[in-house]
């Protein structure tokens, strides 16, 4: 890309004294919020806040602090100090990397305790910087599914997503007990999941890019000559999981992420793509699954999304996209999940905003939809004549703001606006 990203922020106040003082207003100032990578993004985040911990326990405590503003390129909020002690400030709530190897000994422990040799945790390679990428390998089913999550680190909504993911289909934090639903879709589906792609990225604190600046959603394939990828020079993580993915095939793709701009949650697949132009399988795929993940979790919407590429040609411009290179390497289903910095529109809550709980709430709400999408992932001929005039596919598109408002550039696959690059 040769675009030096830069947007997440996560940082600790301590405050003393105030005894006597008792109360302490500050203002907070990000000084240089206009050469970020979205500064579109601004008009309508609020930053996040806490007193607790960063402990899985304290994830409710996160609140919004309704006072941020962008002005003249600066994002601003006020805060009243009342208490002594710390108070935790974030674009999103951080998901910490000591937090992260929690979750691997927890999956650990939950998969020792089923007795089931076909239930492990692998390490797929290791990151430049040495760290592994886990891969938790689960379910005894006829088609394989494959979910990767965080790819650009600073988009920590994804690790809760893979949370609330994991600890449903291991039962953690329930003794071990799975739900029938669960049960089922475990006897359907042998699941890849990769909580965190881009681990040596999230503890340096990147938006998108791992520790040599690689953009690992723009490694999947090599798509300059004079700029090979994925490579273990510079993408080892998404070398490790294509590898992998290769030996094992790949029926069903989710990969997981955050989008700065857009207030919703939506999905994106892989249009105007050689196999969507192909057939009208891929397209009554999509429209079905965003169907029956918007029944399994009401955050889920249509109409707002990344508009899909003008034409082919422009597609094959971006098949180094995740989603693009592995729908048409394995014709398969794939698709990019997108959930908001912002508070949701859909069912909005300001002073909350999008959440680490609802990140969890979603991961855990995929369960149901791997079920009902299971018959028709390899099913022959026009399955779609099944589904109803609610389960098409429907194009999205990026103006939200208002009746009449038109974006003056598009921007796709979460690439910054061209004006920007």
């Amino acid at each position: 890309e040769k675009i030096a990203h830069m947007q997440y922020m996560s940082f600790r106040t301590f405050v003393s004294g105030l005894e006597d003082v008792k109360i302490f207003n500050v203002t907070y100032v990000i000084d240089n919020a206009d050469k970020v990578s979205y500064p579109e993004a601004w008009p309508g985040t609020t930053i996040c806040e806490t007193s607790g911990s960063l402990e899985p326990s304290d994830d409710h405590l996160w609140k919004r602090n309704l006072s941020t503003t962008i002005v003249d390129g600066k994002l601003t909020w006020q805060h009243v100090h009342t208490t002594n002690g710390s108070t935790f400030f974030s674009y999103f709530p951080p998901y910490t990397y000591n937090r992260h190897l929690k979750l691997i000994a927890d999956c650990a422990s939950s998969i020792a305790s089923k007795r089931d040799v076909n239930y492990k945790i692998e390490a797929l390679g290791q990151t430049l910087q040495g760290r592994e990428i886990e891969c938790i390998v689960v379910g005894n089913g006829d088609k394989t599914a494959w979910i990767i999550h965080r790819q650009h680190p600073g988009e920590t909504m994804a690790e809760f997503f893979a949370e609330g993911l994991l600890h449903r289909i291991l039962g953690i934090g329930k003794d071990g007990e799975l739900d029938d639903m669960t049960k089922k879709v475990l006897d359907q589906y042998r699941i890849y999941i990769v909580p965190c792609v881009c681990p040596d990225g999230a503890v340096l604190g990147h938006l998108r890019t791992n520790n040599v600046g690689a953009n690992l959603n723009r490694e999947w394939a090599t798509v300059n000559p004079e700029y090979t990828a994925p490579s273990m020079e510079r993408s080892p993580e998404v070398y490790a999981v294509l590898k992998k993915m290769d030996e094992t095939g790949c029926d069903f793709f989710l990969d997981v992420h955050g989008d700065e701009e857009l207030p919703y949650v939506f999905l994106s697949g892989a249009e105007k793509t050689p196999l969507w132009e192909e057939s009208e399988r891929l397209k009554y795929l999509h429209g079905y699954f965003v169907s029956c993940y918007q029944r399994a979790n009401s955050d889920i919407q249509k109409a707002i999304g990344y508009p899909p590429p003008d034409s082919t040609e422009d597609a094959l411009k971006y098949m180094n996209v995740a989603t693009n290179q592995v729908s048409n390497r394995f014709k398969c289903l794939g698709l990019t999940l997108e959930m908001p910095y912002k508070d949701c529109e859909t069912n909005s809550d300001p002073s909350v905003g999008w959440s680490p709980e609802r990140s969890k709430q979603l991961g855990s709400s995929l369960v149901e939809t791997l079920d009902s999408m299971h018959p028709y992932l390899r099913a022959e001929g026009e399955f779609w004549t099944e589904f109803s005039d609610d389960d098409h596919y429907v194009e999205p598109t990026d103006n939200f703001k208002e009746d009449g408002f038109i974006m003056l550039t598009k921007r796709f696959y979460s690439d910054v606006r061209p004006h920007d690059a």
